[in-house]
């Protein structure tokens, strides 16, 4: 820390950073929502140690970060983007995560890639749902955090202020160890002034006027780091008045953020704070070490025992992130967990499990490309990857974000990180016959870029659709789309599976006689309908007797009913619980044949159709909402409007509540997008099918009105 070493930098301009060792790598991820200042603090830590000239850009114009094209042309970030750098022998490896809920997916491929989080905070904007969550998911698995409150400058900051909502939002063991003050920091455990504003860090006594601040702010620090101590000596020595070395607080202060158990907060602004930030990375936060190995097994599900993060051990890697590149191709970011990873070496990279979402599983073996540490668009060639660092790897052709990368004669498999589900369905179709030549495959690169988006190829509706995270999600892939794979879409009506079934019971015919001078058709059969119970499916009954339908002909009217159910008998949906009895019926010994009777079935349910009503069903899915206490009143009346029934609520954890509801499929296509402004970025919700209704009669006839025209 600042407090203890000065500060000290080194540069690495213009050179990759490497690391031999895992003890001499950091990885951190930057968490916080979009705008709270993530890229400017890491544009600013890159220019401290000399990673790069100065903050703000690289050569080609665009950010450290963000430097995508989708990127740059919304000024925000959406990708995970890596970002190394040296300071004092240690290898930070900076990744900023995106910070708008769409894409949440490569934010929780940076914890899984990370051994400690930053979480970054706005000193004039403060915490909002999405932080707040996701440092409830470290605290779930301890990952070691601390809390970085930017823009002190701003003229709307609030630092106190802002300080106060994190500790209220994060809990015990918050507590900052600098002050902001007139454009420097005050220490509060070593008790110095930290002056930036000639443009240089200058260490001054501190100010008069902020010493009784200072003292108050001081002992809070102190009493924290004491009591996540091991030594259970210093709690008494310090009740007793007894004043503790500093040295003694510091290590013991980072031996609690290490574990973590103690989340310091540190304050920046333009030219201040990096030095003391880069301090509490190297010295506080935890080696790869130090971190717990997600689980291992062998392909067929055994569990492997001993892998630890050791480069000399069996490779152990994972994919976090996949991009393409119109010109170097496909550039996969890979964290090693154990072994060394080398250029032009062959390992087997293993699936997933997420091929429902149109991600195939793998079980191949790969020849790994060139190794690079990213900066922006610069992929800077490095020799080799060792245990706990992270590189680019390029042109693992069938490799995919969660994949997991092993030795060849050692296929290894890693439990693959939790991902959220897709629920905004959008409904897609090419602009032209060249564009929809070009779909399939440009399609299944995005689905390899990003787990969280699942492609489904609906075969009853004849519709691509698209199930992303939410409205920018989906205008992000679409962007991507046109601009690099060339291929342009449009977004179309998402349609809705419907069913028919007959509201009543009735007797019809099916007459297909016709004479055409040989050979014609003769088929009559007669058929009872009648509707059976939600879920009941299809019924076929042969209640023949005395022959008058052969034998060898009942299972042809059978198929010609089938067959007419798949193709509706009202609006051009299946028709689904009836049960249909054949209970007479003419043959005639040259003219009757299996598609005679066959046409002969289908008439007759087309002809049952027209004597009694028959009726629209929609799906109805059962939803499960999770969502803060405030919001639960809003959101059962949301349901409710929505022509849901709530089933009842229940309360899940400090301060949230479980809707359950049942709801229209027709009600939820934007669910998605609606939870989030309803409860401001902190819902969740799930659903599943689970039956059948029969849709209002006034919806049914827009739904027929449509078809009709």
């Amino acid at each position: 820390m600042a407090d203890k070493t000065g500060g000290g930098t080194a540069g690495a301009a213009g050179r990759a950073p490497e690391a031999d060792r895992p003890d001499m790598v950091r990885n951190v991820v930057l968490v916080g929502h979009s705008g709270a200042g993530k890229t400017t603090l890491v544009e600013a830590l890159l220019a401290a140690t000399g990673t790069i000239q100065r903050p703000g850009r690289v050569e080609d114009g665009t950010t450290v970060s963000d430097f995508d094209e989708v990127e740059v042309r919304q000024q925000r970030s959406v990708n995970l983007a890596l970002a190394p750098l040296v300071h004092n022998g240690i290898k930070i490896n900076l990744l900023d995560a995106p910070g708008y809920a769409d894409f949440v997916g490569d934010l929780r491929a940076g914890l899984r890639a990370a051994d400690a989080a930053l979480f970054v905070v706005s000193a004039a904007e403060g915490v909002d749902g999405l932080t707040k969550m996701l440092w409830e998911e470290c605290a779930a698995v301890s990952m070691p955090r601390a809390v970085v409150i930017t823009k002190i400058d701003h003229q709307r900051a609030d630092f106190s202020e802002v300080l106060t909502t994190c500790q209220d939002v994060f809990g015990d063991g918050v507590a900052p160890l600098y002050l902001p003050h007139d454009g420097g920091l005050i220490g509060l455990l070593s008790q110095r002034f930290y002056d930036y504003s000639g443009g240089s860090r200058a260490e001054k006594e501190p100010p008069a006027e902020m010493l009784e601040t200072m003292e108050e702010y001081r002992g809070a620090l102190i009493e924290g780091i004491i009591q996540e101590s091991e030594d259970e000596s210093l709690m008494d020595r310090y009740l007793a008045g007894e004043e503790i070395e500093t040295k003694v607080l510091i290590d013991d202060l980072e031996k609690a953020v290490a574990r973590g158990g103690f989340y310091p907060v540190l304050a920046t602004g333009t030219g201040i704070g990096a030095a003391e930030l880069l301090e509490i990375v190297t010295q506080g936060f935890p080696s790869p070490m130090e971190h717990t190995m997600p689980e291992i097994t062998t392909i067929d599900g055994k569990p492997v025992r001993g892998i630890t993060c050791d480069p000399d051990g069996p490779l152990v890697a994972e994919v976090v992130k996949t991009t393409s590149d119109p010109y170097v191709g496909r550039i996969s970011l890979v964290r090693v967990f154990s072994g060394t990873l080398r250029p032009d070496m062959t390992v087997h990279v293993s699936g997933h499990g997420l091929a429902e979402r149109g991600h195939e599983d793998h079980d191949v073996d790969e020849r790994i490309g060139a190794l690079s540490s990213p900066l922006g668009k610069n992929q800077r060639p490095v020799p080799k990857c060792v245990a706990g660092d992270i590189c680019a790897v390029a042109k693992l052709s069938r490799a995919e974000t969660g994949d997991t990368l092993s030795d060849k004669d050692r296929p290894l498999l890693m439990t693959s990180w939790t991902m959220p589900e897709p629920l905004l369905p959008v409904a897609v179709q090419a602009r032209s016959k060249a564009d929809e030549d070009k779909l399939g495959l440009a399609l299944n690169r995005l689905v390899a870029e990003d787990p969280t988006l699942r492609l489904e190829n609906n075969a009853e509706t004849r519709q691509i659709v698209l199930w992303c995270m939410g409205e920018a999600h989906a205008d992000v892939l679409l962007d991507r789309l046109a601009k690099r794979h060339g291929v342009e879409v449009e977004k179309v009506e998402l349609r809705v599976p419907l069913r028919e079934t007959f509201g009543g019971k009735c007797q019809a015919m099916g007459r297909n006689v016709k004479q055409t001078g040989g050979h014609g058709q003769y088929a009559i059969c007669h058929l009872e309908v009648e509707p059976l119970p939600s879920g009941g499916g299809f019924e076929f009954v042969d209640k023949i007797v005395g022959g008058v339908v052969p034998r060898q002909f009942i299972p042809s009217v059978e198929k010609g009913v089938r067959t007419q159910m798949e193709r509706g008998v009202l609006a051009g949906y299946p028709v689904v619980d009836v049960r249909v009895t054949l209970y007479d019926g003419k043959a005639h010994s040259v003219d009757s044949s299996d598609m005679a009777f066959q046409i002969a079935g289908a008439l007759a349910l087309k002809e049952a159709a027209g004597k009694v009503p028959t009726l629209l069903l929609e799906p109805v899915d059962e939803v499960s909402v999770l969502v803060a206490d405030e919001y639960v009143g809003s959101v059962m009346s949301d349901l409710s409007s929505r022509r849901g029934r709530v089933l009842g609520t229940e309360p899940v954890g400090r301060g949230r509540t479980l809707v359950r509801a049942e709801v229209p499929e027709l009600e939820i296509t934007r669910y998605a997008i609606d939870l989030r402004s309803m409860s401001h970025g902190t819902g969740t919700f799930h659903r599943s099918f689970l039956r059948y209704e029969p849709l209002p009669s006034h919806l049914a006839q827009k739904v027929t009105a449509g078809t009709a025209g």
